[in-house]
């Protein structure tokens, strides 16, 4: 190639990394300096410095790394107030054409640059992406480190500016009128290698478009030259792919897009390069994005790239071999459909093209026995002719639409050896299939516990590490406990954007919930926005080991906790649901393409009329238990009134009449016949009671009325346990429990007390038994002492003290049996009772002997609940 009259030394800086990192951040250039040497005189004859803004300066606030900041004399204002990088170089291209009359010809200028980098890496990636057009000169471009080393016979290459300078025992340049010092030393450097004789004409190039190519079977290609590139869109070409890599050179061909087992892209290419060098600056493009998609870059072998390259049908080499520079797959053709037919679609219209080379520009795709599959390659001569046959997708052929794609001479290979295999169309594996969960950490480092000392970290980004945590955190990682943080791993290995980090105190976790929740991180070009929970040791280890612990948490709250692609194990029954039908579990964690997120939603949907049935199916099994334990505690209750009424209408009986029946049934009732109200005779000991009254001839044993408690399978109760009744005096003890009562319960006959007043309430007749010698009897009503007497020390229970009215009974009872007992108005409120000419009538007591009553004599008396008394 001739030498080119003048050299441009062009030097580029971008806001991020330098050296040997540059451009491998994915960072906007914010600098570019060109100085041009005239190259008959060597002498430098013309300088062009420019201050690039990036697009994202007016969105961040700070634009430069400290690398930047530290190695050059560049700052943010200075940045902010520069060009746009399309102005910068139509400025430059305007200069040079002014100045010098250098035109855009490939052939008026030749770039030297240190190294590969600021031209493959950052100039021509970056303009790409923005859709920027450069002259002609861009691509073609002497790499002073090669030339050095070519020219000096260097062992091996120069790592940076200083070697070479160094190498030359030249200076280093230390007050330049440039940003950076490096710009002088590659002048001095350029221009002492013209002045020793050295020819600039063995440029590099940089090849902007993809050429066609075959490859096939039988080809060695170079595991050194191969990348894998993965989460490319689904409608990508070849075109697109290599635009990716705009910069690097990829080989004829070199672009094999993979496709699944049911023939449709997968997402994944792998991409063939010239040599090693292109290969190892294509893999420092990991992470960097096609749109809003970021890009997987990783080594492959030469073995991949024939398995989806390679081909051997003659057909398709016959077809390949035209140089086509246009390849466009159609499918949904008609079964009968004929290359006329195909001609004839896409020259009708007003985007009309013409096939390449007529009917031969048309290679049908057909199964083993001759049959069609209803897919075709076309292929067109020039470029433009891409854009118009691509707008008739979807218009149709006959009553069929047809689907038009942009292929590749690899994809081409693929289908027709795909198409010609039997194997192809056996029946296919189902799309989803069982991953079983596994626990993601092990079990001894997972905490536990109810204490809220931990926080949960949702939305992080997938390449996010444990120190990005602890920036994100700040001040509050200080707070993170020895080996605190647990990144959350789905069942397939990858991240899942969730981590749990353990705290050293529950305030230092809500602490940092509150003030990080919904705070961005920053990581690279991306601002990702992070929710923060609070949540206890319980909760953590519930994702971290893929399942929910027996009674841990809720169902509510552990669906809740489930990371995606977790689904909760059936929940247990609830009490008393031994009748329930139980649903069948649910599906387990499933796995599949993502091509297939309708099937995914079906599932879920499915899913989640399963746990709403089971819902209501509970619900309705809690409200029916609930109504079983009313209705027990309802007739419990009447009948313990009903035998308290009884018993408080029976001692009126027996304390203001003779009758011994009257007397004979109050001992029936208070659970001994032989022991009655006292009236003389030796004290009986104090004791208390506990059993089931003794059923009499002429009393109907009502303990068949009793409805059991409802129980649980294990056959305790289902509301809770039941305590006994504290014992009425201190000193008394329960016995054990009475046979036949139902479980938990203690069933207490206690003695009733009466209230105490200034006036005797028993009638003289039936007080007139009851001497300062008779010991107070728990069977009996309380006695009555005389002034001045007292309780003997033997007595265990003194009776309550005077001026306190307590209730006979907490239960109702008859009228008849309160009646009696009830003082006029005068004698309980003496004070208010006023002189006046109205006269209060006195209310006369009823003559209760007229009337025997005789309850239930087996009726024991109801146990106390726990939820209802507390104190006990």
């Amino acid at each position: 190639m001739m030498e080119a009259p003048y050299l441009c030394v062009l030097y580029v800086a971008t806001a991020g990394q330098q050296g040997p990192g540059l451009g491998a951040d994915e960072e906007e250039i914010v600098l570019l300096v060109y100085i041009l040497i005239d190259m008959g005189q060597n002498k430098v004859v013309g300088l062009q410095q420019c201050l690039v803004k990036p697009r994202v300066a007016d969105v961040n606030e700070n634009i430069l790394s400290e690398q930047v900041l530290t190695e050059s004399a560049l700052t943010e204002d200075l940045i902010k107030n520069g060009v746009p990088l399309e102005t910068a170089i139509q400025q430059f291209e305007h200069y040079a054409r002014q100045t010098f009359h250098i035109g855009p010809s490939t052939h008026s200028l030749r770039f030297v640059t240190d190294g590969q980098l600021p031209l493959r890496q950052c100039l021509h990636p970056e303009t790409c992406s923005k859709n920027l057009d450069l002259p002609g000169y861009y691509s073609y471009f002497h790499d002073l480190r090669k030339e050095f080393r070519a020219f000096y016979s260097m062992p091996e290459e120069p790592q940076c500016i200083r070697d070479m300078v160094t190498y030359l025992g030249m200076s280093p340049d230390t007050e330049s009128e440039f940003y950076v010092k490096e710009i002088k030393d590659m002048v001095n450097i350029v221009q002492r290698l013209l002045a020793d004789g050295h020819k600039f004409d063995n440029p590099e190039t940089v090849n902007l478009r993809l050429e066609p190519g075959i490859c096939s079977k039988n080809e060695e290609v170079d595991n050194s030259c191969v990348v894998r590139a993965r989460g490319l869109p689904w409608q990508s070409s070849d075109q697109d792919i290599a635009k990716f890599f705009r910069g690097l050179n990829v080989a004829k061909g070199g672009v094999a897009l993979c496709l699944s087992p049911q023939g449709r892209r997968n997402g994944e290419a792998l991409v063939r390069f010239i040599n090693q060098e292109h290969r190892d600056m294509a893999l420092k493009r990991h992470k960097h994005h096609i749109g809003n998609r970021y890009i997987e870059v990783y080594k492959a072998s030469g073995e991949d790239f024939i398995n989806v390259a390679g081909g051997s049908n003659n057909e398709a080499h016959a077809f390949l071999s035209r140089g086509g520079q246009v390849i466009v797959r159609m499918r949904g053709l008609p079964y009968d459909c004929t290359a006329k037919q195909v001609l004839d679609f896409f020259e009708a219209g007003e985007n009309s093209c013409q096939v390449m080379d007529g009917e031969k520009g048309v290679l049908f795709v057909k199964k083993p026995d001759g049959r069609a599959t209803g897919d075709a390659f076309v292929l067109f001569n020039q470029e433009e002719d891409a854009g118009k046959a691509l707008s008739k997708h979807r218009e149709l052929i006959g009553s069929r639409y047809i689907e038009l794609f942009r292929s590749t001479t690899a994809e081409v290979q693929q289908v027709l050896n795909r198409s010609m295999d039997p194997k192809t169309y056996e029946p296919q594996m189902p799309l989803i299939a069982q991953v079983p969960q596994v626990p993601l950490l092990p079990q001894h480092i997972i905490t536990s516990g109810t204490r809220k000392d931990c926080i949960r970290l949702r939305g992080l980004p997938y390449e996010a590490q444990v120190e990005h945590i602890l920036d994100f955190l700040g001040e509050h990682a200080k707070n993170i406990v020895f080996q605190g943080v647990h990144m959350v791993y789905n069942a397939q290995g990858q991240p899942s954007g969730e981590a749990f980090i353990q705290m050293d105190l529950e305030q230092s976790a809500f602490l940092s919930a509150q003030q990080k929740h919904h705070r961005y991180m920053i990581f690279g070009k991306k601002q990702r926005y992070i929710e923060v929970f609070q949540c206890s040791g319980e909760d953590m280890n519930l994702v971290l080991t893929g399942g929910i612990p027996a009674g841990a948490v809720s169902p509510a709250k552990a669906a809740a906790l489930l990371s995606p692609g977790m689904l909760p194990p059936h929940p247990p029954p609830p009490i008393g649901s031994a009748v329930a039908t139980p649903l069948p579990p649910p599906t387990p964690a499933l796995s599949w393409e993502p091509a297939h997120a309708l099937v995914q939603a079906q599932v879920a949907v499915a899913q989640q009329v399963q746990a709403h049935a089971l819902a209501q199916q509970n619900l309705a099994i809690r409200q029916s238990q609930a109504q079983q334990e009313g209705l027990w505690f309802m007739n419990q209750l009447a009948v313990a009134q009903q035998h308290q009424a009884a018993m408080a209408a029976a001692l009126v009986a027996a304390t203001s009449s003779s009758n011994p029946a009257a007397k004979q049934n109050w001992n029936e009732l208070n659970g001994s016949a032989t022991t009655g109200i006292v009236s003389s005779g030796q004290p009986t000991n104090p004791t208390v009671s506990v059993s089931l009254a003794k059923p009499t001839s002429n009393v109907v044993n009502a303990q068949s009325q009793l409805v059991p408690p409802p129980t649980n399978p294990t056959g305790t109760s289902a509301y809770g346990p039941l305590i006994p009744h504290a014992a009425p005096f201190p000193g008394t003890t329960h016995p054990s429990q009475v046979a036949g009562a139902p479980p938990g319960l203690y069933l207490l006959n206690m003695p009733p007390r009466l209230p105490l007043g200034s006036a005797p309430l028993l009638p003289s007749q039936a007080s007139a038994g009851l001497g300062a010698t008779s010991n107070f009897h728990h069977k009996g009503p309380p006695p009555q002492l005389p002034a001045g007497a007292s309780f003997s020390p033997g007595t265990a229970h003194p009776p309550p003290p005077h001026g306190i009215l307590s209730p006979i009974i907490q239960s109702p009872m008859t009228a008849a049996a309160i009646m009696g007992l009830k003082r006029s108005w005068e004698h309980a409120f003496p004070a208010e009772m006023q002189p006046s000419g109205a006269v209060k009538r006195q209310w006369q007591p009823p003559h209760s002997t007229t009337t025997t009553f005789h309850p239930s004599a087996g009726l024991p008396t109801v146990a106390y609940q726990t939820q209802f008394y507390p104190a006990l």
